[in-house]
């Protein structure tokens, strides 16, 4: 490694550019067992897909796996059994973020909706997010969404209540980021085509962007990750290296920086191909049979 090399690795914050990847695996492993904040909890298995039906076993079979590692997570939906997911994960010790899916189906989200509130009231809702990328989507106006976050701050006001989305949008549209206690940024130096060298220092901008817009209220990284495979984008190669790399890089900055990190994601999902090509199936910590993608090098390639 040259010395403008060794200098842009500091200048981003990364510890880890000189290791092999023998070595990145014995580090994530330490990682792995000193637990971290939060991950986005991922239930579908084999050729589910939202929509599909899930049930209390699976549920509880997925977070046996992942629960010995993580404080926290965060589920994305309140219908077709992903209500079950944060009674059961209260059972099992973990504290939960709550997402209602918001989209262009009125009676479905007022399903999402009248869900989110039941299971906060009863007491299985650490924080909620209401909506996940609807701006970026474009699938609701920014006042019918504003609606949605007051109506469940009416109806649970002693629970943090927020919209998730990509970091910018809390800049661009101050009238959510006022109506919301608590801003969820999505991070993704990845999709933004960002080389993985700048990734770490790409990622905290993203967030200082957020907090900026948010003015003294908390933000949270509700997602941000790197996957292991697939497509580049832009300048961003997925990789097993960049993959550890990012998560090392990523949780060791949340733990100096006191910032709360939900990464993405605890499983390899298939359906996510269909959204976002091949790259989608490969953003998991434990891959879709749910064993560990990034143990012991012996292992990771028998």
């Amino acid at each position: 490694m040259s010395f403008s090399e060794k200098n842009l690795m500091a200048l981003a914050g990364s510890n880890y550019s000189d290791l092999t990847e023998e070595e990145l695996r014995t580090e994530f492993g330490k990682q792995l067992d000193a637990g971290f904040h939060g991950l986005c909890f991922s239930p579908y298995a084999g050729d589910q897909r939202p929509g599909s039906v899930l049930r209390g076993e699976q549920i509880q079979n997925r977070l046996d796996i992942i629960k010995p590692y993580t404080d926290w997570i965060r589920t994305f939906s309140c219908a077709d059994g992903n209500e079950m997911i944060p009674k059961i994960a209260h059972e099992n010790g973990l504290k939960t973020m709550v997402g209602a899916w918001l989209g262009k189906n009125l009676e479905d989200n007022e399903k999402e909706l009248a869900n989110v509130v039941e299971i906060a009231k009863a007491g299985y809702a650490d924080c909620v997010a209401v909506g996940n990328e609807v701006m970026y989507r474009k699938d609701l106006s920014e006042e019918k969404m504003i609606e949605y976050i007051v109506r469940v701050k009416k109806e649970i006001p002693d629970i943090p209540v927020g919209y998730v989305d990509a970091y910018y949008e809390f800049s661009n549209r101050p009238a959510i980021t006022e109506a919301s206690d608590v801003i969820y940024a999505n991070c993704y130096p990845y999709w933004e085509g960002c080389q993985f060298e700048y990734s770490l220092l790409y990622m905290k901008n993203m967030y200082h962007q957020a907090c900026k817009a948010a003015k003294g209220k908390k933000v949270i990284i509700s997602e941000t990750g790197w996957p292991s495979q697939g497509t580049a984008h832009g300048k961003a190669n997925p990789s097993i290296e960049y993959a550890l790399k990012y998560f090392l890089n990523t949780q060791e900055w949340a733990k100096s920086d006191g910032v709360d990190v939900f990464y993405f994601s605890s499983f390899d999902e298939d359906w996510k191909i269909s959204d976002e090509g091949d790259v989608g199936a490969y953003w998991g910590i434990w891959d879709k049979n749910g064993d560990l993608k990034f143990g012991e090098l012996e292992e990771a390639q028998s």
